[in-house]
């Protein structure tokens, strides 16, 4: 696990996937590659997502898979037999939770409060998804929360753009970002994976700004 939450890090960006028809997995996990990010979380807003998981975890072994809006122990259990690498949750269920704790499976769960994030400390995490993140109040509330968990990291999604990515990632407490701009359903829909593989180009771009801002100041 800690090597995984290593690699979400150097990544930057997480493209957050609703897929309706499974057949396009892979042709959606090629783009991600060729656009140079090998991440996906598919999420379980559509019954099509344990078998697109399933599908680009045996056809493209390099790409990390996860599943995402999961909302139940079943829901992590088939995820994780389809051959997820990772869970996510838009909010904190402790049974979701202490589930992928007890099989040894990256979880971050969701979070939006700092009570919901004590939830996840008592339980020795300390990265959490922070969402949603534009209607809580962005890189601002970010900023306030930072203040007060030092040492916890988060994956802030929900409103992130290619316009406001750059101002997530410059905080010292964002670990990654989430987003679905890059991976629009309608743009899955119709077959423009050129398209997505532009977008993907594009925030893995921005990511490199940043980190090379960083690393000069």
């Amino acid at each position: 696990m800690p090597k995984l939450i290593d690699e979400i890090r150097e990544y930057g960006v997480v493209p957050v996937v609703k897929i309706e028809d499974a057949r396009q997995a892979l042709s959606l996990g090629k783009a991600l590659m060729e656009g140079g990010l090998p991440c996906a979380e598919i999420t379980f807003r559509t019954a099509a997502a344990a078998d697109a998981i399933s599908i680009i975890a045996s056809e493209i072994p390099d790409l990390r898979v996860g599943a995402g809006t999961v909302l139940t122990v079943e829901q992590a259990k088939r995820a994780v037999s389809s051959g997820a690498h990772f869970i996510v949750s838009p909010g904190f269920d402790p049974k979701v939770v202490d589930w992928c704790l007890e099989n040894d499976i990256l979880v971050t769960p969701g979070v939006a409060t700092p009570t919901e994030i004590n939830m996840g400390l008592e339980r020795g995490l300390n990265i959490l998804k922070f969402f949603p993140a534009d209607v809580l109040g962005g890189p601002a509330a970010l900023k306030a929360l930072g203040a007060a968990y030092v040492d916890v990291k988060f994956i802030p999604t929900g409103g992130v753009s290619a316009s406001n990515l750059a101002d997530y990632l410059s905080l010292p407490m964002v670990h990654a970002c989430g987003g679905s701009w890059m991976v629009k359903a309608e743009l899955i829909k119709a077959g423009d994976f050129g398209k997505i593989t532009d977008l993907v180009k594009q925030a893995c771009g921005i990511v490199r700004q940043i980190r090379a801002k960083g690393a000069q100041e």
